[in-house]
């Protein structure tokens, strides 16, 4: 099908799909997540035209989840397209799940044709009114001649306050219908969307810069959007110049690399028990943060967000600044210059206080890490994964207790390479993710930790790395359980109780693997860990390596949840 026709008045046409491709590619999409249907094929026509890929999966949770991961790895926005009904409902997981880790993303959805609105038509649900609680926009494309213009809003609504994921749903004959080329507003790459990157409040700054000078124990939490806003240089710079030590969540993860003085990862609850200054960055006081109750009631602290919604949410501040992570702190590093020397000299010893408090969690946790005990400790398990990563490889957890373990001890070495579900706390992220992560950084190693469970949602798509040859480096630590939920059940009704609904058959995921035209090996001893990691490692395929782990170990993390006690 040609990308525009002639009517019969002479006038050039062009249809609603192939506007949306325009669109998308004006927006500097290069890759579309998709599961056919009827209702959306003259995007993938336009698509064609456009020089966009269009990556067919076999769920759309799974392209959901991918183009999340896209825009997480490429700081540029993500596209699913699905069809109505059923192919939008079952997106929704990934919108949800891109919403709360304020990932940009547009889904579109198919839709039942204007004509037979009401009537019953094929797939026809209420997909904006379903979307709406979970998107930061979300509406129907009205007209053919609008549907460009209406998917360079949507794109501009996700990177309104923290970025977050749009919806649009096109019906049928809006999508198929064309019209004049010169009545449809096609927005020019670049001239419909303003700069959102603000440096905050100067006299805020000003104040924070002050506080940091003066602090005698100060320490910052380098949240996720330190790498949203790809202000990892300004973040670096501020703690090794005013010599704060620091500590990394979510994808801020990686910010500093392992070994440098002023990054600290076991330390956390002791620092923010003692400091007297304590500044978060990019992170809410959501459940991980304890809502706010875990930090020192005598510290003073100061919050940096994207969102003024989230600034002093669920607890008290002292200073509350709206911007951008990197821009902000690279503010606060330039108001402090020329007094930095007199607070900096005088943290060595709280530095040495902090990396005390370290020491002392890593040899609590050496036996594990170093057991050689079968069924296989689950520590032991995620400190050979730590070991086996180099600098460019780009770490995904996918699962509850297994994933919980390797927070503690994996250290990704270079910024943006961790990726999790974020805290909607999604299972089944993984597949899309390495998906994603492999095609947007062919150059890049993708290293995969997956539960059994979190891995039995969505690993029909191993195939679909297979068929794309989109090698990566799998592990499924594999206890034939839910591991995590298993524990609250054991906690709170007793051992006749912790095997209700959370028990799993022993599957062999490596034979699974090999089925789908990967790469599969079955590990029972911790010494054979290393050796399979690095046999995947030259398959290069796509590979699970099944390494059975202990049943009865539990995370702290997970023995810590709240919803336990």
């Amino acid at each position: 099908m040609p990308q525009s026709s002639t009517a019969d008045n002479g006038q050039e046409q062009i249809s609603g799909g192939h506007l949306v491709a325009k669109a998308l590619k004006a927006e500097g999409v290069e890759v579309i997540y998709t599961l056919c249907g009827g209702h959306i094929i003259d995007i993938y026509d336009g698509c064609v035209d456009e020089g966009i890929e269009v990556v067919d999966v076999r769920h759309e949770q799974v392209a959901a989840h991918a183009a999340d991961g896209y825009a997480r790895i490429t700081g540029k926005p993500g596209c699913a397209v699905v069809t109505a009904g059923p192919g939008t409902t079952d997106a929704v997981t990934g919108v949800a799940n891109a919403f709360r880790a304020e990932s940009p993303m547009l889904l579109i959805g198919g839709q039942g044709a204007h004509t037979q609105h009401k009537m019953g038509s094929l797939q026809d649900l209420p997909h904006v009114d379903m979307m709406t609680p979970i998107t930061k926009f979300a509406a129907t494309v009205p007209d053919t001649a609008r549907a460009a213009d209406m998917v360079s809003m949507a794109f501009r609504e996700c990177y309104h306050g923290a970025p977050g994921p749009s919806f649009l749903e096109i019906p049928r004959d809006v999508l198929d219908a064309k019209v004049a080329v010169d009545t449809a507003r096609v927005p020019k790459a670049g001239h419909y969307r303003a700069s959102t990157r603000s440096a905050g409040d100067p006299e805020a700054v000003e104040k924070l810069a002050d506080l940091l000078v003066h602090a005698e124990k100060p320490a910052i939490l380098l949240g996720s959007q330190v790498w949203t806003t790809r202000g990892t240089e300004a973040a670096v710079e501020l703690v090794r110049a005013l010599n704060v030590p620091a500590y990394m969540n979510g994808a801020g993860r990686g910010t500093l690399p392992p070994g440098d003085p002023h990054h600290f990862q076991l330390s956390r609850r002791y620092a923010f028990s003692n400091a007297d200054l304590i500044v978060i960055v990019g992170t809410p006081f959501d459940f991980r943060m304890g809502y706010g109750k875990r930090l020192s009631p005598d510290a003073t602290v100061v919050q940096i967000d994207l969102d003024y919604r989230t600034v002093g949410k669920n607890r008290d501040i002292d200073l509350g600044i709206v911007g951008d992570a990197g821009l902000v702190l690279k503010s606060v590093t330039e108001a402090a210059s020329g007094r930095i020397n007199g607070g900096a000299t005088r943290r060595k010893e709280w530095l040495d206080e902090l990396r005390a408090a370290e020491q002392t969690a890593i040899e609590k946790r050496l036996p594990n890490l170093r057991s050689d005990a079968s069924p296989i400790h689950p520590y032991r398990l995620v400190s050979e994964i730590n070991d086996f990563l180099t600098e460019d490889s780009i770490y995904i957890g996918d699962g509850g207790d297994i994933v919980t373990f390797s927070g503690q001890v994996v250290q990704p070495k270079s910024p943006g390479h961790w990726m999790d579900p974020g805290p909607l706390g999604t299972l089944g992220v993984g597949v899309p993710f390495v998906l994603a992560a492999k095609q947007a950084r062919p150059d890049k190693e993708v290293v995969a930790l997956f539960g059994d469970g979190a891995f039995s949602l969505t690993g029909w798509d191993f195939e679909t790395l297979v068929r794309y040859d989109l090698p990566f480096v799998g592990i499924v630590g594999n206890n034939s359980s839910m591991n995590q939920i298993r524990y609250g059940q054991k906690a709170k009704y007793g051992d006749a109780r912790e095997r209700v609904g959370n028990t799993l058959g022993d599957v062999h995921y490596d034979k699974f693997a090999q089925m789908l035209g990967g790469y599969g090996e079955e590990v029972r001893d911790p010494a054979d860990i290393g050796p399979a990691l690095q046999r995947a490692r030259e398959s290069g395929k796509p590979s699970l390596i099944n390494v059975w782990v202990d049943p009865d170990a539990y995370a702290p993390g997970t023995m810590n949840q709240t919803m336990y006690k």
